[in-house]
């Protein structure tokens, strides 16, 4: 048996030479492969899928089906142990265009039993996403297709993919170069920039972007900064954060304010939780603010409001778009700067979190923005 990594690395060896030449003879399955790697919106199942391809390369004995070991009998065997231990270092050793955490834990894969048969019923969106892995891993299990086939075809593919994105993006950065008698966007231009990459699908992640850009801007004026923000699907349990983006003052690690972005209005159970939160992990912080998307209610804010005696904490609820308003006119000069580093974030979130269309509609905005001008 070959070691996992160094499977990987040849099929990407071999992906790389092939270029233009698929792997897999049936148009079927080559479609079904473009189909997974293009996926923006589900990059869950590719990744599935390569860590029960590895599987079976490294130990031909197992049963491709059964990457769970709650599934019993001969042949299971622990896929997130392959996705999260050679999956995961060799996506991010290429940049290859897939989640950068386990599959594993996403929900339709998570706590799985049952053998994957094509009749199996998964709940996700795209629904073929679903379907399409369980028939590969079918074909596979019934040698219609070699594992090792599949798994250069997937490695291929995603090196397109990635090379396209590339491309464009390279394409849309060079079209915002400015010039040094460039007069940047106005306040109020930017607002109305990113008002609008906020309308586009998918962008649930930005809020928490606008306010790390926001603080990362001005840190050197006001001697805050925000922590490393942690992965867009990543629950606080998971992480050990109090909130979506948490400040510090500089040159010390405790948090003094915390931000928790909703794309819906705030409850007052949002509040509760956020207390609870705050008394458990016996954390003293100054302020507790949310950024929301949705319409504040009065009674909701008023709430908030009412906590700050008896908890000595203050609580308050923003829309996203004032909180950007007032930053950006409190620090005109720096407005510019912080599109830039807004920019950057966006850029440089993966794919799970900012899909590659959020990335490249900012770019396409922000170049019809300027030159408007």
């Amino acid at each position: 048996m070959n070691n996992p990594a160094e499977i990987l690395e040849q099929s990407y060896k071999l992906a790389q030479k092939a270029k233009a030449k698929s792997f897999v003879a049936a148009d079927e399955f080559w479609e079904k492969i473009e189909f997974l790697c293009r996926c923006n919106t589900n990059k869950a199942p590719i990744r599935l899928l390569m860590s029960c391809l590895l599987a079976k390369l490294h130990d031909p004995a197992v049963d491709i089906r059964k990457p769970y070991t709650e599934i019993g009998g001969k042949g299971t065997f622990s896929g997130r142990h392959y996705d999260e231990l050679y999956i995961e270092a060799f996506v991010h050793k290429h940049k290859l265009p897939c989640n950068p955490t386990t599959a594993y834990l996403t929900p339709a894969f998570r706590n799985i039993d049952r053998i994957l048969k094509p009749d199996l019923e998964m709940v996700g969106r795209p629904k073929e996403a679903y379907t399409y892995t369980l028939e590969i891993i079918d074909a596979v299990h019934k040698n219609k297709e070699r594992a090792d086939n599949v798994l250069n075809e997937i490695v291929r593919y995603l090196i397109v993919v990635k090379d396209e994105n590339e491309q464009r993006m390279g394409q849309l950065i060079a079209g915002l170069k400015q010039t040094n008698d460039f007069l940047p966007l106005s306040s109020e231009e930017i607002i109305i920039l990113i008002a609008q990459h906020l309308q586009c699908k998918n962008a649930s992640r930005l809020p928490v972007l606008i306010v790390a850009a926001a603080y990362i801007t001005a840190s050197d004026k006001i001697g805050e900064l925000p922590l490393p923000l942690h992965a867009h699907t990543a629950a606080d349990k998971q992480t050990g954060s109090v909130g979506d983006v948490e400040i510090t003052l500089k040159n010390d690690e405790a948090i003094v304010t915390c931000y928790e972005m909703k794309d819906k209005p705030v409850s007052r159970n949002d509040i509760v939780v956020a207390l609870q939160k705050l008394a458990k992990k016996k954390i003293k912080i100054d302020n507790y603010i949310f950024i929301t998307t949705g319409p504040i209610d009065k009674d909701v804010a008023d709430y908030a409001k009412s906590l700050y005696e008896p908890t000595g904490v203050e609580f308050a609820i923003l829309d996203c778009i004032g909180f950007m308003r007032h930053y950006l006119h409190f620090f005109h000069r720096l407005r510019n700067s912080f599109l830039n580093i807004y920019q950057e974030l966006v850029l440089a979130e993966p794919s799970s979190s900012v899909t590659q269309p959020l990335k490249e509609a900012f770019l396409a905005l922000r170049r019809t923005a300027e030159s408007d001008r």
